[in-house]
């Protein structure tokens, strides 16, 4: 289903806006349309996101397909510019947020205000704009202390943190919306989402990212807890895939859900961290074998995370393309050649 989309989007031209789009996911959705040779036009602060995240997207497209690019740079949280955002555009991917558990425990307001405020002036601002569909990026925080695996959509426990908090809000915005205003959503809780471009530097990096570049500096890698903890780890190529299909499905009962985005699969971090290690000594000789620093579990951490993605599957045609080991192996490559161009 997704090969057809891809056909069908290479022949139809849509404007979509990314929020977040010099972000991780973002400059990823924007490499993936501009090669559809879609116009998209994109909106970012730079709190999280950075300028060479686009300078690399735009090493990967052609000159033409660069052309439909239009970036706006701008704040979620200014209501006029969401609103000039989204003049003129079909789907919006709204991607934009602070991330991160325990950045949400040092800061919660700052984080609400990004992805509760900033959330509902883009609601707000694409329902004005009568945009064809809205697909946000949720979270699998909203899980919080439910202890069932795998994890299905209708089944949430309480929330651990600031951040889920934020999450789930904006899920029950979305449905809101949907109730009064006939606004066509799609929330995608993402699950450990990793790949090229994920920023491997600064306090509230993601694991991956964050060990490959402890490996490749020579510096102690640490795990909390005891490193059973574990996790459904999603490729960006999947997460990819399931934007453009939920803003796309003509499927009636696709829309106005909230869907997990993930492999279905669970790998604990003593494994990731072996798997992780194996492919940078094959790919840097000059790297040895080390052993992680074990030390206290993090406040406001889920134990065990696992999707269940048969929903996205039945009902948007999900088919993931990359399990962890095939994200691990196209990731290691672009993390190497980044840190040897830093």
């Amino acid at each position: 289903m997704y090969n057809e989309l891809k056909n069908q989007l290479n022949t139809q031209k849509y404007t979509w806006l990314i929020t977040g789009v010099a972000g991780f996911i973002g400059s990823n959705l924007l490499e993936h349309l501009l090669k559809l040779n879609q116009r998209v036009v994109g909106l970012d602060n730079f709190a999280t996101g950075h300028q060479r995240n686009l300078d690399e997207v735009k090493t990967l497209v052609h000159e033409k397909q660069w052309a439909d690019f239009t970036f706006i740079d701008g704040d979620i949280r200014d209501p006029d510019t969401c609103k000039t955002a989204c003049v003129g555009v079909d789907y919006v991917l709204h991607q934009a947020a602070l991330g991160s558990v325990p950045r949400s425990i040092e800061d919660p307001l700052t984080t609400n205000a990004a992805n509760i405020t900033g959330f509902l002036n883009m609601l707000v601002a694409a329902r004005d704009a009568k945009v064809k569909r809205f697909v946000y990026a949720a979270s699998s925080s909203t899980y919080g202390d439910h202890p069932a695996l795998p994890k299905v959509e209708a089944t949430i426990g309480k929330p651990l943190s600031p951040y889920a908090v934020t999450k789930y809000v904006n899920e029950l915005y979305a449905d809101v919306f949907a109730r009064t205003y006939d606004f066509n959503t799609i929330g995608l809780r993402y699950f450990n989402v990793f790949g090229p471009r994920q920023d491997p530097n600064g306090a509230y990096a993601a694991v991956i990212p964050k060990w490959v570049a402890g490996f490749l500096n020579k510096e102690s890698i640490y795990i909390n807890g005891d490193g059973e903890t574990s996790r459904d780890f999603c490729f960006i190529e999947n997460t990819v895939q399931m934007n453009l299909l939920s803003a796309t499905t003509d499927n009636p009962d696709a829309v106005n859900q909230v869907y997990n985005v993930a492999v279905g699969d669970r790998t604990s971090l003593n494994t990731l961290f072996d798997e992780i290690q194996k492919r940078l000594l094959t790919r840097v000789p000059s790297l040895t074998k080390v052993s992680p620093v074990f030390r206290d579990f993090r406040p406001g951490d889920v134990r065990h995370s696992q999707a269940d993605i048969s929903k996205a599957r039945r009902l948007i045609g999900y088919q993931p393309s990359h399990t962890i080991s095939d994200g691990l192996e196209e990731a290691m490559d672009w993390y190497v050649g980044f840190f040897n161009h830093s």
